[in-house]
């Protein structure tokens, strides 16, 4: 009587029983504590060299606009040559970008800013080009009907080292050792590598020549007109980006901390944790969600959940509240971004998927950036529960819209999504 719940409700380990999927996992596995620790380290060495946050966030800019950029033109490569080859060769550059970063933090002074620089936006480049094309791929690994449960694994061991990574990172901060940081992020890569090197050839459909620059950067412009025409496809990018443009709650946590919730032990800490918090504990609990059919309903109610969640962190008297509420919003974004994701991944065709999944990363990596921006320009004006309560209600009014103006998005079934060819 008990296991059934528990084949309904754990975590979908299906996908890993595929060798191919199992390398791809342990890669991504390698790299997510690394990375997080460098994104720790990053600023902090920053502001160390210069003492001037202005500059911290200087930095973020820094890291985004490569993302930008090549998030879009690393899913028309992605879409125009071997996707293992391009894996491995970002992969690779990466490791070594990550090595150089540690090696500059051994330079007299603490390192040079200016190196830091290059090096950030030289690994912002390489992941931009690696994530689309290692979400491209999943379909081909796993099938389409694996794809929900192969996303909620890999988002799910995300989360872990959201978690784990800035706490060892502040660990080693501590000791002063911004070099071991940094060389962990090297070393995951490295691993990463190796995994990936046992996979198969993946080229997308009717791909099978050698890269042609040209016809990739094409390929960015032919995206966006294939997007167009894919009302579906185009709204898993908008709602996300009404969730966090309105509703990312980041900006007002110092804030928060240093004011209403001042008297709570670490309440910084727990502020920036209770999000991944929420989006563990979903990921742990997520083989319901690989079984979802009417996966566009799902993803509205999802960020519904989202918005009233955000609505009473705006409101909550004490930091427990306000943790726990951030928690059940980090759950709904969860759901919401593994079926967002699956329904790109299946209802677009093969030689459109690393391009969808560029655009993705860019509006992932975009949209709290602006989110933040909003909230601390509304939080300075009008104080911080009018920032999020407000940017709540706008989302939860906003699914509602999309839900009446794009019938298609609110019954879309993943059991009847066929990838149609663009033209």
């Amino acid at each position: 009587m008990t296991a059934a719940p528990r084949r309904s409700w754990a975590i979908d380990t299906t996908p890993l029983r595929d060798p191919g999927y199992r390398r791809l996992f342990w890669g991504v596995a390698a790299t997510m504590l690394g990375q997080q620790m460098t994104l720790v380290a990053v600023p902090y060495q920053v502001y160390a060299l210069t003492g001037s946050s202005l500059l911290v966030g200087v930095t973020s800019v820094v890291a985004l606009v490569p993302l930008v950029v090549f998030g879009l033109l690393g899913g028309a490569i992605a879409d125009a040559m071997d996707r293992r080859r391009l894996m491995l060769v970002t992969g690779a550059g990466s490791a070594v970008t990550s090595a150089l970063l540690a090696v500059q933090a051994l330079l007299p002074g603490g390192g040079n800013l200016w190196l830091l620089w290059a090096l950030v936006a030289a690994v912002s480049g390489f992941t931009a080009v690696n994530q689309p094309t290692r979400s491209a791929v999943i379909p081909a690994l796993v099938g389409p009907e694996g794809v929900p449960a192969a996303n909620a694994l890999a988002m799910t061991v995300r989360q872990v080292g959201v978690i784990a990574g800035p706490l060892l990172a502040g660990v080693l901060i501590g000791l002063g050792d911004l070099f071991l940081a940094y060389a962990v992020d090297a070393l995951g890569f490295g691993i990463a590598v190796l995994l990936l090197r046992g996979l198969p050839p993946l080229p997308p459909a009717g791909v099978t020549g050698p890269l042609r620059l040209g016809a990739a950067l094409r390929g960015v412009g032919e995206g966006f007109t294939f997007l167009r025409t894919q009302p579906v496809l185009l709204m898993t990018f908008v709602v996300d980006v009404v969730a966090m443009l309105f509703a990312w709650p980041q900006a007002v946590f110092p804030e928060l901390s240093e004011g209403r919730y001042a008297g709570s032990p670490n309440a910084l800490g727990w502020l920036f944790a209770g999000v991944s918090i929420g989006a563990l504990l979903m990921g742990l609990t997520s083989g319901w969600v690989s079984r979802v059919d009417r996966q566009g309903a799902v993803v509205l109610a999802a960020i519904v959940v989202w918005g009233v969640a955000i609505v009473g962190f705006g409101l909550a008297p004490t930091l427990w509240l306000a943790v726990l509420c951030l928690a059940v919003a980090g759950a709904g974004d969860m759901v919401s971004a593994v079926l967002r994701s699956s329904m790109l991944q299946t209802a677009a065709p093969d030689d459109m998927r690393g391009r969808m999944q560029g655009v993705f990363l860019v509006v992932v990596a975009g949209g709290p950036r602006l989110g933040d921006l909003r909230a601390g320009a509304v939080a300075s004006a009008a104080g911080v529960g009018v920032a999020m309560v407000s940017g709540g209600v706008v989302v939860v009014v906003a699914m509602a819209v999309v839900a009446l103006v794009v019938p298609s998005f609110l019954h879309f079934r993943a059991s009847r999504a066929v990838a149609q060819p663009p033209g």
